[in-house]
C-alpha cells in the first residue's frame, strides 16, 4: 500500500496517524526502574538511592557523581552507568556543586590573516633543553616576526614565567623602536601566556593577544619551525654541562641566525637583511598568511 501511494516507510513508521489525530513520537526507552548485580540480581532504583544516601552519609560526604557511580560499582557490585547515578543524585539533590571556570582575561582565538610587512604579526612559543651535565631541563622561549623570521626576544632561564614572558616582549618592542599598538602576538594556550600577568601587560602596551586552537601546532608554524631548527643545528650538536654553556651557545646561535644564516623564507637572505630591505619604500613586499 505505500509502495501504491508513495510514502516511505520511514515516514509512515515515524509518526502514525491515530483517527486523524496525530501520535508523536517516543522520546527514548523509558527507564526500567532498576539495575542488576554482577550475579544477575535487580536492585530497584529506591534501593539504589538508599545506597547513595548512605555513602553521603559516611565516607563518601564530598563524592561526586563519578566517584559514586565507582562506590556503587565495588561495594554493591552494581552494572549501573555514570548517567543514571547522574539522574538519581539529582533527584535527591546531593549532586556537588559544579565549578566555573571564569577566565581573567577575554581569549580571541587565531585565525587565518594575510601579513604584509614587519612588526605586524609576531608569535611566541617555548622550547625545553637538557643540560648534560646533570640532567636538569632548561627554557627557551622566543618571539619571532612571522613576516622577516627574526628572533626579535629571547629568554633562557631555568625557568620560565608570564613576567619573563612580559619582559622580554617589551624589551623586542624596544629594540624596533615600537609602542605595541596593532602589533599581534600569537601563542598557543600554555599556562605562561595564558597568565594574568601576561594577559594585563599586553593590554597596558596595546598589544593583542591570540591564541591558537587546542592541537594545532600547524598555526604557530613560523616558531615551530624556528625551534626545530635551533634543535638540528645547535642543541643536537652542542653538549651543555651548565646552563652558562647552554645560555651562551643559544645566544650566540640566534645571532648568527639573525645576521648570517640564509633563510629560504626570506628570499635566501638572512632575516635581518630582509627586514632592512623591506624598511625601504622601494622593496617589493610580499603578503605571508598565517
Amino acid at each position: 500500500m505505500l509502495r501504491i501511494v508513495g510514502l516511505s516507510r520511514s515516514t509512515f513508521y515515524y509518526r502514525i496517524k491515530v483517527w486523524g489525530k496525530s501520535q508523536k513520537p517516543r522520546g527514548g526507552r523509558k527507564a526500567p526502574g532498576w539495575s542488576r548485580t554482577n550475579a544477575g540480581r535487580r536492585i530497584c532504583d529506591d534501593e539504589i538511592r538508599e545506597y547513595l544516601l548512605g555513602f553521603i552519609e559516611g565516607d563518601g560526604e564530598f563524592y561526586g557523581y563519578l566517584k559514586l557511580t565507582h562506590a556503587l560499582r565495588q561495594s554493591v557490585g552494581l552494572v549501573i552507568n555514570k548517567k543514571k547515578v547522574y539522574r538519581l543524585c539529582k533527584e535527591l539533590r546531593i549532586l556537588r556543586p559544579q565549578r566555573k571556570l571564569n577566565p581573567r582575561l577575554p581569549r580571541r582565538l587565531a585565525r587565518n590573516c594575510p601579513v604584509t610587512g614587519s612588526n605586524q604579526h609576531w608569535a611566541t612559543d617555548i622550547k625545553y633543553g637538557e643540560l648534560d651535565g646533570n640532567g636538569n631541563f632548561f627554557y627557551v622561549a622566543s618571539i619571532i616576526d612571522i613576516f622577516d623570521r627574526c628572533i626579535v626576544g629571547t629568554h633562557v632561564g631555568l625557568k620560565c614565567e608570564s613576567k619573563d614572558i612580559l619582559r622580554v616582549l617589551k624589551e623586542a618592542l624596544r629594540s624596533r623602536g615600537l609602542m605595541g599598538k596593532g602589533l599581534m602576538l600569537r601563542s598557543d594556550n600554555g599556562p605562561q601566556f595564558k597568565g594574568k600577568v601576561l594577559g594585563e601587560g599586553c593590554k597596558k602596551l596595546g598589544v593583542e593577544q591570540e591564541f591558537i586552537p587546542c592541537k594545532t601546532p600547524n598555526m604557530n608554524a613560523h616558531i615551530e619551525s624556528f625551534h626545530s631548527i635551533l634543535e638540528s643545528e645547535c642543541m643536537a650538536v652542542n653538549r651543555f654541562e651548565t646552563f652558562g654553556d647552554a645560555d651562551r651557545e643559544v645566544h650566540k646561535f640566534i645571532r648568527f641566525y639573525n645576521a648570517r644564516r640564509l633563510h629560504s623564507g626570506c628570499g635566501y637572505q638572512s632575516p635581518e637583511t630582509y627586514y632592512r630591505a623591506n624598511r625601504s619604500t622601494t622593496a617589493t613586499v610580499t603578503a605571508i598568511a598565517v
